[in-house]
């Protein structure tokens, strides 16, 4: 297994940064073919040969993501990807 771990400071409520996160799952569904589910602060979402979630709090975002064997090549791209979408989703307190 290969992971993808990103932090991200933001200025969301839990509740807005939940509604953020919900957002960006139903993306990643409709683009990816991912499920996804909540398990308390914590959404998990996967599909074949990935795996992974976004665990929040206040101020706060972490998101780990398990590639597969397949994918491994690629994980430079989609972790620029999820910094993509982060920024656009999670502006940062700096931004």
């Amino acid at each position: 297994m290969f992971h993808i771990v990103v932090q991200r400071d933001h200025v969301q409520t839990l509740d807005q940064s939940r509604q953020s996160a919900e957002t960006l799952a139903v993306q990643l569904a409709d683009r990816y073919e991912m499920s996804h589910h909540w398990q308390g602060d914590s959404l998990h979402f996967e599909r074949s040969g990935v795996s992974g979630h976004i665990d929040l709090e206040p101020g706060r975002l972490r998101i780990n993501v398990r590639l597969g064997f397949l994918l491994a090549p690629l994980k430079h791209r989609l972790e620029q990807e999820i910094q993509r979408q982060l920024d656009e989703v999670f502006p940062s307190p700096a931004d």
